[in-house]
């Protein structure tokens, strides 16, 4: 009998994560780890769906702050998700993992385009799909994204890589006195305005009873010490 909780997982990483200790683009020792990861998931005949944000290249909502028009922005964050998206690509592929890139944007060049039930079929011949061009719309975040896909494919659970271990009362790298929630209800989060996803992507996970964890991407093989363990590895919401 397997060991492990779930059958298809959805990662959402943000996109600060891949750039490790710079302050933009993208550090390819961090992807390599991350793709080291992965494939050990992998390994387990997981069925795996990635979603993976902007943040290390570009932000549509702060440049809207600073005069360039909403909806370019967003295209152009947007843009960046793939460029993220073909990079995790290129490491797993280097470790032998079998993977496709499906895109809401149409860059047929380096991405397929996203369809649900070719996405389903990729996942069940044990392909990892990494689901790039964010929702294609503005005005909608990779969170979102992370949220419809994982619907859209019948994921069992969102796995949030960030770089603390769970969700807190404060920020705790701020606050030392920071509070640790192990599990919370999707009211809790909403009720206290707690920072997990933003509330269109917790709303859509709510009415779907789809739960999200939230843990640190960062430590050794936390990915799949989460799928064994799931109640002793940052947070869950349900």
């Amino acid at each position: 009998m397997s060991t492990f909780h779930y059958k298809r997982v959805l990662i959402k990483l943000s996109g600060e994560v891949l750039s490790g200790k710079k302050e933009f683009g993208i550090e390819y020792s961090v992807v390599a780890s991350l793709a080291k990861q992965i494939k050990e998931i992998h390994k387990e005949k997981i069925e795996i769906g990635i979603v993976i944000g902007a943040g290390n290249i570009f932000r549509g909502v702060s440049t809207e702050e600073e005069g360039m028009d909403r909806v370019s922005g967003d295209y152009i964050g947007m843009m960046g998700t793939i460029m993220n998206s073909v990079a995790l690509q290129n490491e797993l592929e280097k470790i032998d993992c079998d993977t496709r890139v499906m895109s809401a944007l149409s860059i047929r060049q380096l991405a397929e385009p996203y369809i649900r039930r070719r996405a389903t079929r990729h996942l069940e011949k044990n392909r990892i799909v990494i689901f790039a061009g964010g929702t294609g719309n503005p005005y909608f975040t990779t969170d979102t994204a992370a949220a419809l896909r994982a619907i859209e494919i019948n994921a069992d659970i969102i796995i949030k890589g960030t770089k603390v271990d769970g969700v807190y009362d404060s920020d705790p790298n701020i606050n030392n006195n920071a509070i640790k929630h192990d599990s919370l209800t999707y009211k809790q989060v909403i009720d206290h305005e707690l920072k997990v996803m933003d509330m269109t992507a917790i709303t859509l996970c709510k009415e779907n009873n789809l739960p999200i964890s939230v843990i640190d991407i960062n430590r050794k093989n936390n990915l799949l010490n989460f799928l064994i363990s799931p109640s002793k590895i940052g947070t869950i919401i349900k």
